[in-house]
């Protein structure tokens, strides 16, 4: 059984190991409400992301799980003060999502026009059993 993943841009940045498809990977996985994914990847693709990866420990008290990476998908999207907002904080514009399968992930993605880099959709199946060589 698959799950997906949303691993943040700047988490990667941060202190993210680089990972590819094929690579077993053990990351600390919190489960996902899908309201925070809808404007970046889309309200259908947003439903579908079962967990997010956390860097920073945040979330104390859950012990990493090892996964190996199916898939990789950059999103880009637009962003933009929302009509009517208050503050100047910049969110996703819905409707704007760009999606590039990749083969690597680090953290950094080639500019593409219109549209900023968001993170990454990370398809991933459970890992059960000893892991050798495990990243994250």
């Amino acid at each position: 059984m698959t799950v997906t993943i949303w691993v943040d841009d700047w988490q990667m940045q941060c202190c993210g190991e680089s990972f590819g498809r094929g690579d077993v990977v053990s990351w600390t996985l919190l489960e996902a409400d899908p309201e925070d994914y809808a404007d970046t990847v889309g309200r259908e693709r947003a439903d579908g992301i079962d967990f997010r990866e956390e860097h920073h420990g945040q979330e104390g008290g859950h012990a990493p799980t090892s996964v190996e990476v199916v898939s990789i998908t950059e999103v880009h999207c637009r962003y933009g003060v929302p009509p009517g907002a208050a503050d100047k904080v910049q969110c996703a514009v819905p409707d704007t999502t760009v999606l590039v399968p990749v083969e690597q992930a680090d953290g950094w993605a080639k500019a593409r026009p219109d549209v900023r880099f968001a993170g990454y959709l990370v398809t991933a199946r459970r890992v059960t059993g000893p892991v050798e060589g495990g990243r994250g």
